[in-house]
């Protein structure tokens, strides 16, 4: 498509089209899948983007975009039409995108149905748009994948570059990349995109050795109120089973999938994952899932799906077809911590929106999006209301912060 400085970009229709060793390699480059054969993490080389040490994400492991396409759940009829950002030097991929042709702005978390009615309400076209992330996963990640050892720089210029020529290409409206990382925000909109803010829920392992030992950073009310919840959750004969690996059979992803189903009806409308996309997860990435279900009078009634990364639970969607007082937190967000704790992961990011985690022990996080917008009447205005959201973020997290849950000087005791 362009060139620059001995690097080409491409874009194609399928991550089949790509070796699953070369994605790999730019999305979690020197780092083993959990559970994987020789399975130690070593520090690659550093990039910008780059923490102290890469972590393992599984969302943008080659395994997990090829379940989406493979399983019809990410898909051209479903409205997302893959056009994957490929960067080659010297005729080897050292970058990428994860990119999408979108006819919609369904299953994204990043809202813009006000963006899009006011576009086309003044005669223009907001779809087809791109989408530069994970179908269906408001998990924070890399999206701009680069491959160590890469000239890191003149890759990440490229890619930038790319996802604007492929707008034009594409004669779309829009790109819009979300979750990104913080670096790949900063560096994005020193490239012409907008920059966008949120908020989700995160709790955060401060070295705990158990859950009781994490009731005792919390303050007595919310200390209480977090036992008797789980107390109650199991009151009637329930059982919690955390399942992973060769447990993941396909009784079992039968069992969840009708969760899903069913709570996805009634939320969503429309549920977006189908029932081939679990056996294809389960199969080829079993030892990166937590599956937590919960199980009464001999039948599953409930479950919510988690990835482990190699320092972060993500927690996904949940399920039920019995609904029991706190159940959904018991099996969500308790069980969720325990896990944790257990693992020594530092994080656990418990999905999209819901301020009723706060008094679980979930605390506000900062969630980033950039968005380029060709037509410049729509960037400036788009512009505009960006620059209040996030004021009005910033304040919101700082307020729901200070209410948390967790001791403060002068509280009383441990009960």
């Amino acid at each position: 498509m362009m060139s620059s400085s001995e690097i080409s970009l491409a874009a194609v229709g399928s991550v089949s089209e790509i070796p699953a060793g070369d994605w790999d390699a730019c999305a979690n480059p020197a780092v083993a899948p959990s559970g994987a054969p020789g399975g130690a993490i070593s520090a690659p080389p550093q990039n910008s983007f780059s923490s102290s040490k890469e972590t393992y994400n599984p969302f943008v492991s080659h395994a997990f975009f090829l379940a989406l396409e493979e399983s019809n759940s990410a898909c051209s009829r479903t409205g997302w039409g893959p056009r994957h950002l490929i960067a080659r030097q010297n005729g080897a991929i050292v970058g990428l995108v994860p990119c999408y042709l979108k006819s919609h702005s369904q299953g994204e978390y990043v809202f813009d149905h006000g963006w899009a009615n006011a576009y086309e309400s003044a005669g223009g076209r907001y779809y087809p748009k791109l989408l530069a992330s994970v179908p269906f996963t408001p998990a924070t990640g890399p999206r701009l994948l680069i491959c160590p050892g890469s000239d890191q720089a003149a890759v990440c210029a490229a890619l930038a570059g790319g996802l604007v020529g492929l707008c034009d290409a594409t004669r779309t409206s829009s790109v819009h990349v979300t979750f990104a990382r913080k670096e790949e925000w900063t560096f994005l909109a020193e490239n012409g995109f907008l920059q966008r803010t949120d908020q989700q829920f995160h709790w955060q392992n401060n070295g705990y050795s158990s859950f009781e030992d994490f009731l005792a950073s919390l303050n007595s009310r919310h200390r209480k109120a977090i036992r008797r919840e789980r107390r109650d959750a199991l009151a009637n004969g329930i059982t919690i089973h955390v399942l992973t690996g060769s447990d993941l059979t396909e009784e079992i992803w039968d069992a969840f999938f009708q969760f899903y189903m069913e709570t996805g009806s009634r939320k969503w409308g429309r549920p977006y994952l189908t029932r081939p996309f679990y056996s294809l997860i389960g199969e080829n990435m079993g030892r990166d899932i937590a599956l937590i279900m919960a199980r009464r009078n001999g039948r599953w009634i409930a479950g919510a799906i988690n990835f482990i990364g190699s320092d972060t639970l993500f927690g996904r969607h949940w399920g039920a077809i019995e609904h029991h007082p706190f159940l959904h937190f018991e099996v969500c967000y308790y069980q969720a911590i325990d896990f944790a704790i257990h693992r020594r992961l530092k994080t656990v990011e418990a999905g999209a929106q819901g301020e009723h985690k706060i008094a679980r022990g979930y605390l506000p996080q900062t969630t980033y999006s950039a968005h380029y917008i060709a037509d410049p009447g729509l960037r400036r205005a788009v512009g505009d209301y960006l620059n209040r959201e996030r004021q009005y973020v910033a304040a919101a997290a700082s307020e729901l912060t200070e209410a948390g849950p967790f001791r403060k000087t002068g509280d009383d005791g441990i009960s």
